[in-house]
């Protein structure tokens, strides 16, 4: 499966107004989730690869991306996904097979839904972002509707924003609250 987003780095006053704006362009907020998200390395990762074990409350997601390059705003990337029904042992078939964990972050995520178009607000201890996930053309057909001037694009995935904002102990990259 091509995953296709676009990510936008926003400022309280930018995110404030794009929450007003979800409901009035005719958006229905779908949910709000903590999410802690642990990124391994090992061998078999080369080049734009990830590896993830992303948990929500009881609920996990193990998460294979390869991103496809481009230089392009809205990124696409190769995703692969199943859910986890017990994340203590997948993180121990992880380390079996020679992954360390490398990286973790955690936010605060509302999902909105507009037809087959996804928008995430997120909240991260190192910003505020949105990113709306769909095709080319509906991720700009949401971002006209939106109607707000001023967003700036992020490209940094939120891991290279966890290694360049993060705290590290003990080899651990972390982004907490």
């Amino acid at each position: 499966m091509i995953e296709v987003e676009k990510k936008f780095r926003l400022t309280k006053r930018q995110r404030d107004a794009v929450l007003k704006r979800l409901p009035e362009i005719g958006a229905s907020l779908e949910g709000e989730d903590f999410e802690e998200n642990t990124l391994y390395r090992g061998e078999p990762l080369q080049g734009a690869c990830v590896l993830r074990l992303r948990r929500i409350g009881r609920n996990a997601t193990l998460t294979f991306k390869r991103r496809i390059p481009g230089a392009s705003a809205i990124k696409q990337q190769r995703e692969e996904e199943t859910d986890v029904a017990d994340p203590e042992a997948m993180e121990a078939i992880l380390e079996a097979l020679g992954f360390t964990a490398a990286l973790v972050y955690e936010k605060r995520r509302q999902t909105w839904r507009l037809g087959k178009t996804e928008i995430v607000i997120d909240v991260l201890p190192f910003g505020l972002f949105m990113e709306i996930e769909g095709s080319v053309n509906e991720i700009k057909a949401v971002e006209r509707k939106l109607a707000l001037k001023g967003l700036k694009a992020e490209h940094a995935t939120y891991p290279q924003l966890t290694e360049k904002h993060g705290k590290t102990y003990d080899g651990l990259i972390e982004a907490r609250f």
